[in-house]
């Protein structure tokens, strides 16, 4: 969720009011050890191909559905991990982002923006939660990890690739870091101009700079730990780069399907 909608929410944020459970409540609860993203693994591996998601084939696939009720009947408390926990919640974020724009909705305009992360909500473990609650009050303060911004996908053309796996527990290291990577040197993304020492970079990086100045001294320094090109990286590391955020590209990330706006 992006920083401009902080001025939206402000009053409510203000006012101390919370839509972020306090508990989960699930009827027809499961067990722990009896959750697993499989379905949402094996949804992602036959619908998205280097990012792009056919929506159309994922409206029509049982894994779909199947996958967001294992979310509404487990108490993400319950997790046997730290790690566990994380993964639980990128991956929730991505299916309810693909729920979003199957049920009509679309960041592609201001108020679209507002209905589908404020407005739209998502059911976990018998409660209800947002896209913003959960990026802004869950995952980023719970967890203080600046590679979930590669992780997590908003169904935008600008937002990063969304992976053809789901998060696991067991590999979730590899992928923070390849998503890191990937999005860091995806030129569409982000470029950089040598000869006048510009970096064009992601608005996300505008949008939440204190997370990734926490663990750098500088948002550049902390860009340049994932740049694939060595002289690159040491022309970041030694001489001076003016940054200019690029404009963020709301339109969705695939095939839309049939009545999307």
């Amino acid at each position: 969720m992006r920083a401009w909608l902080v001025a939206i929410v402000a009053p409510v944020l203000l006012a101390g009011c919370s839509a972020v459970p306090q508990s989960f409540h699930p009827a027809q609860s499961i067990p722990p050890d009896e959750f697993s993203h499989r379905a949402f693994d094996e949804m992602l591996q036959a619908h998205v191909n280097d990012g792009v998601v056919d929506y159309p084939g994922v409206a029509s696939d049982a894994r779909f559905p199947a996958y967001l009720d294992q979310l509404d009947r487990v108490d993400p408390t319950t997790l046997p991990t730290r790690r566990h926990r994380l993964v639980f919640w990128i991956n929730a974020y991505n299916v309810f982002a693909i729920k979003g724009i199957l049920d009509g909705y679309s960041p592609l305009t201001l108020i679209g923006q507002w209905r589908y992360f404020i407005g739209k909500q998502y059911r976990v473990g018998g409660e209800s939660i947002n896209l913003y609650d959960l990026e802004r009050k869950v995952l980023i303060p719970d967890f203080r990890d600046p590679r979930i911004h590669f992780a997590i996908v908003c169904a935008s053309q600008s937002c990063p690739k969304l992976r053809s796996q789901a998060f696991a527990a067991d590999r979730l290291e590899a992928q923070l870091e390849a998503g890191a990577r990937a999005f860091v040197n995806d030129p569409v993304k982000n470029r950089f101009d040598r000869e006048t020492h510009t970096a064009y970079l992601s608005k996300i990086f505008e949008w939440f700079e204190p997370d990734f100045r926490t663990h750098a001294e500088s948002l550049l320094n902390y860009v340049r730990r994932y740049v694939d090109d060595p002289d690159l990286a040491a022309d970041l590391a030694t001489q001076p780069y003016r940054i200019v955020f690029l404009d963020y590209d709301w339109h969705v990330n695939g095939a839309p399907h049939a009545g999307a706006p």
